[in-house]
């Protein structure tokens, strides 16, 4: 059974900063990168090995998606 991602706080807050900045520039362009921000999540709790390990940690649990 696939797991409900849960945004903490900072990540929301995040999240919006980094849209706001792009904002600045473009609007259209803060839209898609939240919009592929957010497809990415989505597909988390149903493939969560998907990404490759964060080389700094060595834990197969971290991963990164670009």
């Amino acid at each position: 059974m696939a797991k409900k991602i849960i945004w903490s706080p900072r990540s929301a807050n995040n999240l919006e900063e980094i849209c706001d900045y792009i904002a600045r520039d473009s609007e259209y362009y803060a839209a898609l990168v939240a919009k592929r921000i957010f497809e990415i999540v989505e597909t988390i709790p149903e493939f969560p090995e998907l990404g490759r390990v964060v080389p700094e940690y060595q834990n197969v649990a971290i991963r990164e998606r670009f």
